[in-house]
């Protein structure tokens, strides 16, 4: 299995997460696996809260405005990111975070907006970095280490002024790295946390450890670290995409993130030709902003294969 391969299935991966967790999100734990009890009987991609079946959220949304401000400008153009942040959200999109609106519609600069909501609220670590991440993990994976978290950290920075949320993008960036690669990120794990800033490391190293479970979270998934940690789990204790993604779902809470953060780890670990066709073949991303532009798979998938070939530059 090449990169591009695997490029293809963290992205697509993480938007069939997305999709396949909206209708349960803030449902209790359990509610997928009842509904669905059985793995490959179909019916899973079913619709339900506000969402189409296979209709893509926020998560994947912004996701795209990142992917696509990379390829088009060459590299990392932070306020042309933050500009197509901003037009998304001032068209009116399903959902969107109440701290990312904030920092979008408070008229403040790119390199204010989000230090101003920090300073006022104090709370700034929820997932809403993390969750659009997996199209720029794929385009900085080619560049190294430095490079790749140094991208995570930045990008976080633009909606999520607390620096728990750019470690935790950080972090996630570079276990994308490791996987497309071919490694496996969960034993790349110590690694990642290496170049956390030692203010986080610990809260990191918690959630990151071997023996961690998300039901001893002492926060909801919502916000960055046990988010990650849940993505984490997910992987290490299942064999395939399919069931990674049913048992971050299965968790309950913010699902939709918790699935697309999922789905991009566990589509690049074991590639595009993992992900269920009967999850793929309604998948569509809507892009409020973009002028009626409706994403579909082979749309995400030539996004994901310019944003990995952009990284052999």
């Amino acid at each position: 299995m090449d990169r591009v391969e695997r490029a293809v299935g963290a992205v697509v991966g993480s938007a069939v997460g997305d999709a396949l967790g909206a209708p349960f999100e803030f449902g209790a734990a359990g509610v997928f696996s009842a509904r669905f009890p059985e793995p490959g009987c179909g019916g899973e991609m079913c619709g339900g809260g506000g969402w189409e079946p296979g209709e893509a959220t926020d998560d994947t949304q912004m996701a795209v405005c990142v992917g696509e401000s990379l390829v088009e400008r060459g590299g990392l153009d932070l306020p042309d990111v933050f500009a197509r942040f901003r037009r998304w959200a001032a068209a009116d999109p399903k959902d969107i975070g109440l701290q990312t609106e904030d920092v979008l519609t408070n008229g403040l600069p790119w390199d204010r907006a989000a230090d101003e909501h920090f300073r006022t609220h104090h709370r700034a670590a929820g997932n809403g970095a993390l969750m659009r991440a997996a199209t720029s993990g794929v385009y900085f994976a080619g560049r190294g280490r430095t490079a790749t978290v140094e991208a995570g950290r930045r990008l976080a920075a633009l909606t999520h002024g607390d620096p728990a949320a750019w470690e935790g993008t950080a972090i996630f960036h570079d276990l994308l790295r490791i996987a497309l690669e071919g490694a496996d990120p969960v034993e790349a794990v110590p690694d990642a946390l290496a170049v956390v800033d030692p203010g986080h490391r610990e809260r990191y190293a918690t959630v990151l450890a071997p023996g961690w479970r998300p039901e001893q979270a002492t926060e909801f998934n919502g916000a960055v670290w046990p988010c990650l940690g849940s993505a984490v789990w997910a992987v290490r204790t299942t064999g395939s995409y399919e069931e990674a993604v049913r048992a971050a779902i299965d968790l309950g809470g913010d699902t939709d993130t918790v699935g697309a953060v999922t789905g991009a780890l566990a589509g690049a670990v074991h590639g595009a030709g993992s992900l269920p066709g009967r999850w793929t073949t309604s998948l569509h991303v809507p892009l409020p902003g973009s002028g009626g532009r409706v994403l579909r798979v082979s749309d995400l998938s030539a996004l994901a294969v310019r944003l990995a070939e952009s990284a052999r530059r």
